[in-house]
């Protein structure tokens, strides 16, 4: 990966990257897809499966985790063609027709293969619905592999578990056996985010009064793939919308505005995970904001401008930097661009930071922090950072992580509070996403991300922003 522009401050020492062990994800349901299928199998032979098998285990044990493992664990009892699954079968069939939706290929599931063993099954034989149904579960197993796949839209994924990954067969069989209903679970898409299961829903029911609309519905469906399942705590911060959103439980509890970068200074798409706050910080100053913003008000308002902005030149900003004499530089070549200066400010009502920050240690030097500019929030444009994420309400969001306030007043100076469970965050670019009305909303492309790819497909950039 190359090294990206450290858009919210300087090269500030980093001491905290605390790893986690992968988040678990349960599941949740998402918005049902209508299929209206044919009822399943039911026959002699699966009656007979069913008295075979006194009681089928909840959960998984701790050795096994293959397809044939959950069928050993069942007596080989069916999971799609159970009298009490219904027209699951048949269910899953048809989504697995319809993978285009998910920009994949129905071919690479077997459904030749399926539907002969399908029609086997029918006859009442034992061995033959056992056959279908494994068939069946390799089939999903393949299906659900492919769509939690990484998309490759060049999202920084700091922590590697929050990649999307290869689920386990054992554990996803286990997942759809305990839903109400197999055919209940694929309806919902309980395997993917919610985010997902409603753009996908859209594209379904050709929810889109437009070919543009439709792409970016598309488009927006394969970022929607790195977002959770599951009833996990997570932070979501659409750049696009420029918001943040809080999940807890299944259900979305919070939202506030934010302010993200400029189109010069793009605030990436990221996953990583919150490990601690940082009241009271410094602001490390990016030598070309330093250029910018800094040196030319100097010129023009002297060596006091610094003084009443709490902004210090440092010799370096490692632990031991120490503090140089501002009457040193030459701040004509600073503003110029020809020489690069270290300058931290500290905390105070004017710190570009706030009162403070949550920190997901990163190469990018992107984080979430307070901001002193009120004003921005009451912008219907909020492009106005140096790529780092300004908070709405940055105390708001620290008494949800923590569960209590967090006390900026009487702390140090960069005083870190960590958070016993570090809490992802998943900043992204969704420039179609449904919204509280259940329609599908639209954003402004601000990064230009999807112009290149409409482009490719024959179609102009430039849907009408619906917010």
């Amino acid at each position: 990966m190359n090294r990206l522009r450290m858009t919210c401050t300087g090269q500030a020492p980093v001491r905290e990257n605390r790893k986690m062990s992968g988040v678990a994800a349960a599941l949740f349901a998402a918005a049902p897809l209508a299929f209206g299928l044919a009822a399943g199998i039911s026959s002699p032979a699966l009656a007979r499966s069913k008295a075979a098998v006194a009681a089928v285990p909840a959960q998984p044990r701790a050795y096994g985790l293959s397809i044939t493992d959950f069928y050993a664990s069942r007596g080989d009892y069916p999971l799609w063609l159970a009298p009490a699954a219904g027209g699951a079968a048949q269910d899953l069939v048809a989504l697995l027709q319809s993978a285009k939706t998910d920009g994949l290929d129905p071919n690479a599931y077997g459904l030749d293969a399926i539907n002969q063993a399908l029609a086997d099954a029918r006859k009442g034989d034992r061995k033959a619905v056992v056959r279908a149904d494994r068939l069946l579960s390799q089939a999903f197993i393949a299906y659900v592999g492919d769509m939690r796949r990484d998309p490759g839209l060049g999202i920084i994924y700091v922590e590697p578990q929050l990649k999307p990954s290869l689920p386990v067969s054992r554990v996803l069989l286990e997942d759809v056996a305990r839903a109400p209903s197999p055919s209940a679970y694929l309806k919902s898409f309980a395997w993917m985010n919610p985010l997902y299961a409603h753009l996908r829903q859209a594209l379904v029911d050709k929810a889109y009064d437009s070919d543009e609309h439709r792409a970016l519905i598309a488009l927006n469906l394969d970022r929607a793939r790195v977002l959770p399942a599951g009833k996990q705590r997570y932070i979501l911060v659409n750049a696009a919308e420029q918001k943040l959103f809080t999940f807890e439980d299944g259900k979305q509890l919070d939202e506030m505005r934010v302010v993200v970068g400029k189109p010069k200074y793009p605030t990436p798409m990221m996953a990583a995970f919150v490990r601690f706050a940082a009241l009271n910080p410094y602001w490390y100053v990016p030598p070309d904001l330093a250029s910018e913003r800094i040196a030319p008000n100097v010129l023009k308002q002297g060596l006091p401008y610094l003084k009443s902005l709490g902004y210090e030149v440092m010799s370096d900003w490692t632990e031991e930097a120490s503090i140089i004499d501002p009457k040193t530089i030459d701040w004509k070549a600073v503003a110029a661009g020809k020489k690069d200066i270290f300058i931290r400010q500290k905390p105070g009502p004017h710190n570009s930071m706030g009162r403070m920050k949550f920190m997901f240690p990163n190469e990018a030097g992107i984080y979430l922090h307070d901001n002193p500019e009120r004003e921005l929030f009451s912008e219907a444009s909020r492009l106005y950072s140096g790529g780092c994420v300004r908070l709405e309400d940055a105390a708001r969001l620290g008494q949800w992580l923590f569960g209590h306030g967090l006390d900026w007043e009487t702390a140090a100076t960069e005083q870190q509070v960590p958070l016993d469970r570090p809490v992802p965050v998943y900043i992204t670019y969704l420039t179609a996403m449904p919204g509280s009305d259940g329609k599908i909303a639209y954003f402004d492309d601000v990064y230009s991300r999807d112009k290149d790819r409409l482009a490719a497909l024959g179609l102009a950039s430039g849907a009408v922003a619906t917010r």
